[in-house]
């Protein structure tokens, strides 16, 4: 038991310097989301300081990662984290005709992110500049959509995909209604 009490604190300040960095967070930021404070939060990365239950607990909540899966031993590639339909976030209010189902992770938002689309008859979905480098890979499921990127537009059908800069405003117009997956990488 001491042997996995001694793993889970020797793990402890990378799993949390990897979370803070995942969510591309300083420091400061942690410490202002968290509520602890900015030189706590750097001893205990640093394995100079073993955190309270209540400060771990904050720290997950600002960095948004699970608190048990944080202090599992086990490897996480030997489970299968399964997101049943119903329990996917949505987002039903950006574009028109439009809803939005975000199947990455939370911890990958600004740097991968994968999305279905679901959109309703003549659903279109405009969107302003990423950062520099962002693109995007749109794949058609369902339908045809037209896609434009700066001053290109491309028909997709289904089973088309298109790769484009999304760091310049870009926009994805259905024909009718359509599915599609898109996955969002942010340099």
């Amino acid at each position: 038991m001491a042997d996995d009490r001694d793993d889970i604190l020797g793990q402890l300040p990378a799993r949390l310097k990897d979370a803070r960095r995942v969510q591309g967070l300083s420091l400061d930021a942690v410490a202002k989301l968290s509520g602890v404070s900015r030189s706590m939060v750097s001893q205990i990365e640093r394995g100079e300081s073993s955190p309270t239950i209540s400060t771990l607990w904050n720290l997950t909540r600002a960095l948004q990662v699970d608190f048990a899966g944080l202090l599992d031993v086990a490897s996480t590639q030997s489970k299968i984290e399964t997101l049943r339909s119903a329990d996917v976030p949505t987002i039903e209010n950006l574009g028109k005709g439009l809803r939005i189902r975000i199947l990455s992770p939370p911890e990958e938002a600004g740097n991968h992110e994968v999305y279905e689309l679901v959109f309703s008859l003549d659903g279109v979905l405009d969107s302003q500049p990423h950062t520099r480098g962002a693109r995007e890979h749109l794949t058609v499921i369902e339908g045809v959509v037209d896609v434009t990127s700066a001053d290109n537009t491309s028909r997709l059908e289904a089973g088309d995909t298109a790769r484009y800069s999304a760091d310049v405003p870009h926009q994805i117009r259905a024909i009718g209604a359509a599915r599609a997956f898109l996955v969002v990488q942010n340099a």
